[in-house]
């Protein structure tokens, strides 16, 4: 067999170990293993006319090429926020004839995908993403694409899985990163409002700013009220000997009766850019107390660098896993962990529901603080 890889959407630790051990799995099988760059990108600006001229989108996969790529994040396939059933007029390669226009006047170019996946040799296809990544490989696998999904995203929200790559080590350099401020929070006696990625589940903000010990979390999940936030940071910090009170807030927050603050162009997947909460809050917060602000975005650093442990041993387990079931005949179905366990449920889960914060088990929505009233029985991954 000759099997396809690609990554799709944000990039995250643990994408290249994934990558690896899919392709020494494969390797051990004697099947081949070739890579897509770019996400969606790569197989939509491929031109099945010009294998030469295309070349450039294809990385062969072998036990040498991959061999140190687990020792870096990101992804050695590089990345896109490409939708193929959903490209803009300008956007559509010259040479791609038969696009179909959508009802919003964007284009699907999935028969010229599949066009692609057959021109290359493709065999089966394992796209690792996000629920935007996966839901068009989902539509692969109702085109009549064999397909094996593996599921990423630091905010830990493919519904479907407890885990999704890249969660424990964006929760690491969040923690660091946030212990790490108090030093100049304390020394100036100030209040610090860290902003922390989480476009709709506040579940790596939760978790980072309750394992960082930070005095309220704000999540994407629950609208909050700025003046009642400010008064009990007030509070925090005169209770601290040190004078300083820290507060963690998702990208994704909003503010009672207000919105999310997003800015730019919506890409293929609807989504615009976040960000700029934490500076409106730090405003909000200084002018009700009179108490000045560090503001800190820690963004893209909480994505970077090498994974962690927990995020190591995930990835090469999906990766293994998914070409271990291709071998066994199975195919349409997503990598998962469930109750501690490595298990699949079908590809299309992704977009069967939304996973979210549990707040009535995990989060007192009076005090912006975790609350679990019973541990036993609970998820490793809890808040």
């Amino acid at each position: 067999m000759r099997i396809g890889i690609l990554t799709g959407g944000g990039d995250v630790p643990g994408l290249n170990p994934c990558i690896k051990a899919a392709t020494r799995a494969a390797e051990t099988l004697g099947w081949e293993m070739v890579g897509f760059r770019r996400g969606w990108a790569g197989p939509l600006n491929y031109n099945p006319d010009d294998k030469a001229g295309s070349d450039h989108l294809l990385m062969p996969l072998d036990r040498s090429r991959v061999r140190k790529i687990d020792r870096t994040g990101g992804t050695v396939l590089h990345t896109s926020r490409t939708k193929p059933s959903k490209v803009k007029k300008e956007d559509i390669p010259p040479f791609v004839k038969d696009a179909t226009l959508n009802e919003d006047g964007t284009y699907d170019c999935t028969a010229h995908v599949l066009r692609v996946m057959e021109s290359v040799g493709i065999d089966a296809l394992i796209p690792i993403g996000g629920d935007d990544t996966l839901s068009y490989g989902a539509r692969l696998h109702q085109e009549g694409m064999k397909t094996m999904s593996i599921p990423k995203t630091m905010d830990n929200d493919v519904f479907g899985t407890d885990y999704c790559i890249g969660f424990s080590t964006a929760v690491t350099r969040s923690i660091d990163n946030i212990t790490g401020l108090r030093t100049s929070t304390g020394s100036h006696e100030r209040i610090a409002v860290v902003e922390l990625f989480g476009r709709n589940s506040g579940e790596t903000a939760l978790m980072a700013g309750t394992l960082a010990d930070a005095d309220r979390v704000l999540i994407a999940e629950v609208p909050f009220d700025v003046n009642r936030v400010a008064e009990q940071l007030a509070a925090d910090r005169a209770a601290n000997p040190s004078n300083y009170a820290m507060v963690c807030v998702s990208e994704g927050a909003q503010m009672l009766g207000g919105e999310i603050v997003e800015r730019g162009e919506a890409d293929a997947y609807g989504h615009k850019k976040l960000g700029g909460i934490g500076q409106m809050l730090g405003d909000e917060i200084k002018r009700i107390t009179g108490i000045n602000i560090i503001s800190q975005t820690l963004g893209y650093i909480m994505r970077a660098g090498a994974p962690d442990a927990l995020d190591q041993m995930v990835s090469r387990a999906y990766g293994t896993m998914a070409v271990q079931l291709l071998a066994e005949g199975q195919h349409g179905l997503m990598m998962a962990l469930r109750d501690g366990k490595y298990t699949t449920v079908p590809g299309d889960t992704c977009i069967q529901g939304e996973k979210r914060v549990d707040i009535e088990a995990f989060y007192d929505v009076e005090t912006y603080r975790p609350r679990v009233d019973k541990v036993l029985g609970k998820p490793m991954f809890m808040y």
